[in-house]
């Protein structure tokens, strides 16, 4: 399966620090203008669902963070992603 994001597993982790669940965190992008559903928010979250970028203005601000944030740390972790999107 082709990944289409490589910002879903950092979405994931900085939500659950939070200690939000999917539904909440949806509900705070709503707050912010994105209709967002759990279901939207699990494909993203699972790399299933591309993001476009106003989209990732909104989860980053729903988070809290920086869009930086939201990208894996390091050149070879994007690289590897990359790698095993065809797989």
């Amino acid at each position: 399966m082709k990944t289409l994001n490589i910002v879903g597993p950092q979405i994931r982790r900085l939500r659950s620090a939070l200690n939000l669940t999917q539904e909440q965190f949806a509900a705070r992008c709503g707050i912010l203008g994105w209709r967002l559903s759990r279901s939207t928010l699990a494909k993203i979250e699972s790399q299933v669902r591309s993001v476009f970028d106003a989209e990732l203005f909104v989860l980053a601000k729903a988070l809290r963070t920086e869009i930086k944030d939201l990208y894996p740390s390091s050149r070879s972790e994007i690289l590897d992603r990359l790698a095993h999107s065809d797989e």
